[in-house]
């Protein structure tokens, strides 16, 4: 699946979350999460666990396609 790095990263800049702190809230490694945000890929279940985390949609989170 094919995620949106700048709103992932905007939405941790509005909750004041570290990739740490994200990482903790969803269930994925800080390393996992900066390799997804790196990529710009990732699993639909981990996208789903992101998006728990940050207390958003999936659909808030995943690049559209143009």
């Amino acid at each position: 699946m094919t995620i949106s790095a700048t709103k992932i990263n905007l939405l941790k800049a509005e909750q004041r979350l570290t990739n740490s702190a994200l990482a903790e809230r969803s269930g994925i490694s800080r390393q996992s999460i900066s390799t997804i945000l790196l990529r710009g890929t990732c699993a639909p279940i981990t996208a789903g666990k992101l998006a728990r985390g940050l207390g958003v949609s999936v659909a808030d989170i995943i690049r559209e396609e143009a």
